[in-house]
């Protein structure tokens, strides 16, 4: 696994980020900080290179940029 998908958790998070929990949280909920991944029953973290896109330009960040769209989607809004 290379180091761009790396799965970072929260302690880590709020190191690189500087932000508080709640703050973080916040954020995600507003859609302007990355979603986190569940990676167990009790567990869940972030792609590192997600938080790489956020802390380069965190006023620019959307989460939706993190998501591909959905191949299901093509041709919607069309005839």
């Amino acid at each position: 696994m290379s180091n761009a998908e790396r799965i970072i958790r929260l302690d880590t998070v709020r190191a690189r980020t500087g932000l508080s929990r709640s703050t973080i949280y916040r954020k995600m909920a507003d859609g302007t900080f990355p979603a986190q991944l569940k990676i167990s029953v009790h567990g869940a973290g972030w792609h590192e290179s997600a938080i790489n896109r956020w802390i380069a330009d965190p006023a620019g960040y959307r989460a939706n940029n993190d998501n591909p769209p959905s191949q299901g989607k093509a041709g919607h809004g069309k005839g």
